[in-house]
């Protein structure tokens, strides 16, 4: 008797999903390379499809345009936050789970600093990113909101001001780091969000 199949599908699935994302990535980071080399302006879908040896429809399923590849490391930020979050232990109070996740935030921009130097060049550089660059956005705050309220409790208005302010200490802290303004970055990062205590449902 053949054992049944949907334990395979789904190891199917997960392998194709890795495989998605690393070509996404490695996608991002011939971007990226040529963003710094060049400066944004100058570089076009065609010419990231040919560092990345894609064609043009695979990065449509990756980026809807350009500028969303600038955005990739945020996007890989909020991930990072929301794994966290999802992972934290049960009874963790709510400002110590989101201290955990925006410090491993924090390891990972220390990690990528050239990189994302790099970037914060480009966009300051760029005619057409110049004042927009990436950051969350109040939706994604609310489904960080969310993601700590399925740990338990309601989305209450405290909820979403302990995520907004959070939100808002690692912006302090991430233009502290890029001005230099930092001795220790992690423990600048650590300081910025201890001062961060608002109490849900209190």
């Amino acid at each position: 008797m053949r054992p049944p199949s949907h334990g395979r599908s789904r190891a199917i699935e997960s392998l194709r999903d890795r495989k998605r994302e690393q070509s996404r990535t490695a996608t991002a980071e011939a971007a990226w390379r040529l963003f710094i080399e060049r400066g944004y302006d100058h570089v076009t879908v065609q010419d990231i499809c040919a560092a990345a040896d894609i064609a043009p429809r695979t990065f449509h399923r990756y980026f809807a345009a350009k500028e969303d590849v600038v955005a990739e490391p945020v996007r890989r930020m909020t991930a990072l936050t929301h794994e966290r979050i999802a992972a934290a232990p049960p009874g963790t109070a709510d400002a110590e789970v989101l201290r955990l996740a925006l410090l491993a935030v924090g390891r990972f921009v220390v990690e990528h600093r050239d990189l994302l130097l790099g970037l914060r060049t480009v966009a300051l550089q760029s005619a057409h990113l110049r004042g927009s660059q990436p950051g969350v956005r109040p939706d994604e705050e609310a489904q960080l909101a969310d993601r700590l309220a399925e740990r338990g409790g309601a989305v209450d208005w405290r909820r979403r001001l302990l995520v907004g302010c959070a939100i808002a200490g690692f912006r302090v802290w991430y233009d502290d780091y890029f001005r230099g303004r930092t001795g220790d970055p992690l423990a600048h990062l650590d300081e910025i969000l201890s001062a961060v205590q608002v109490t849900p449902g209190a």
